[in-house]
């Protein structure tokens, strides 16, 4: 038998040897091949840090037209209750939610246009794709040129890069030169975006390597991941925070959302635009009380744990908003947070966008009434206005 001295010996030699410093990582290393994908989200637990909210606003429509009314008042009821927590609010306009690949340039530049009419000096980010691609069987970065000179046009903004087929497709190397040189048209801050496949077969997330190289740049001052399968955002999360980068990891999962209130980390989901007081609620119970930040202390000098049935509450909603249809997508959610904005008096009709085919069926409203059960008394009963 082995002594335990030769034992632990080759237990340790079987170790792996994880990667810690970006000058070690190669365009292809794998994220189980550093520290960061092995970091626990209890590592990285910020009690102390209220980042903003940044939702995917909605672009309701009626009688298939959109619904101007409706589309500032479901802002204004978002910015109403973030700021009744101090949560800052940013929302992020012709996005997936706001119907940005069934849009023209024209209706798309006129909800920048309307949006800035009504919320002048409003932060916005304003998600930019890659325009007449569809036929294209190579990345072509002119392609997202028109959209970024409409945002442009507007101060006081950012710029989503959305992911886009081709773009994706690039190895990392090409993919990292592709965002400069996009980032070469940019005035405005730029925010890098990623998806797993889960939600577009042809998606790639970000390497290791590659976001660093995006994190770096001086014109990205953050990016969004939305994932299903595996937890990137806690990969970036971990790589950002551990090496200090001058970079934001925007949570886009929104099935999963108290993971950045835990980690005192942006989100940017279309479920704010359903469950924005319960959301902004959790980011301020979810603080210490010695933070500057916190609203509504406990008198305790600890965070309010009545946060984690918050939690429940709202994840309890977005799981059924977004729920996976027998494709396994989740793009008809557009269809079901209209409901919900509509079953909470807030727009006048639950309907998409006339050239959206990501639809719910005719029984939605009652599934989201329903849905909307637990959010409702959680609400109730913590005094949140719902």
């Amino acid at each position: 038998m082995p002594s335990l001295e030769r034992l632990g010996y080759k237990i340790k030699a079987s170790m792996k040897s994880l990667i810690s410093k970006p000058e070690d990582l190669s365009p292809n290393t794998a994220w189980q091949d550093t520290k960061w994908a092995w970091t626990g989200e209890e590592e990285l637990i910020d009690h102390t840090s209220k980042p903003r909210i940044c939702a995917a606003a909605l672009l309701p429509f009626r009688d298939q037209k959109p619904d101007w009314e409706g589309f500032i008042a479901s802002i204004r009821w978002m910015q109403t209750t973030a700021d009744h927590y101090g949560v800052e609010f940013v929302p992020v306009l012709n996005a997936d939610t706001g119907y940005i690949f069934d849009m023209d340039d024209t209706q798309y530049a006129e909800v920048l246009r309307r949006f800035r009419a009504e919320f002048p000096t409003m932060k916005f980010i304003a998600g930019v794709t890659a325009r007449g691609a569809q036929d294209d069987t190579c990345f072509k970065v002119e392609r997202y040129r028109p959209l970024i000179d409409i945002v442009q046009q507007h101060d006081n903004c950012e710029v989503m890069l959305m992911t886009s087929k081709w773009l994706s497709a690039l190895d990392p190397e090409p993919c990292r030169d592709a965002y400069y040189e996009i980032a070469e048209w940019l005035i405005r801050p730029g925010i890098v975006h990623a998806l797993e496949p889960a939600f577009v077969p042809w998606a790639r997330p970000f390497g290791p390597w590659l976001l660093h190289q995006l994190a770096i740049h001086p014109k990205f001052v953050g990016g969004k991941i939305s994932t299903l399968d595996e937890p990137h955002f806690l990969y970036w999360a971990a790589m950002c925070r551990d090496l200090g980068l001058d970079f934001a990891p925007h949570s886009g999962d929104d099935f999963g959302i108290a993971t950045a209130i835990k980690l005192g980390l942006p989100l940017l989901i279309g479920a704010a635009v359903s469950g924005a007081p319960l959301i902004c609620a959790a980011k301020d119970m979810w603080l210490n009380d010695g933070s500057p930040e916190k609203k509504f202390p406990t008198g305790t000098g600890r965070f309010d744990t009545r946060v984690y049935k918050v939690f429940e509450a709202f994840q309890s909603l977005e799981d059924q908003v977004f729920r996976l249809d027998a494709n396994m997508s989740a793009s008809a959610y557009k269809h079901s947070t209209a409901h919900v904005l509509h079953n909470l008096g807030i727009i006048a009709s639950p309907e998409a966008h006339p050239a959206c085919k990501d639809l719910r069926g005719a029984d939605e409203a009652s599934r989201m009434a329903e849905a909307l059960r637990r959010p409702k008394r959680v609400a109730e009963r913590l005094g949140i206005q719902f």
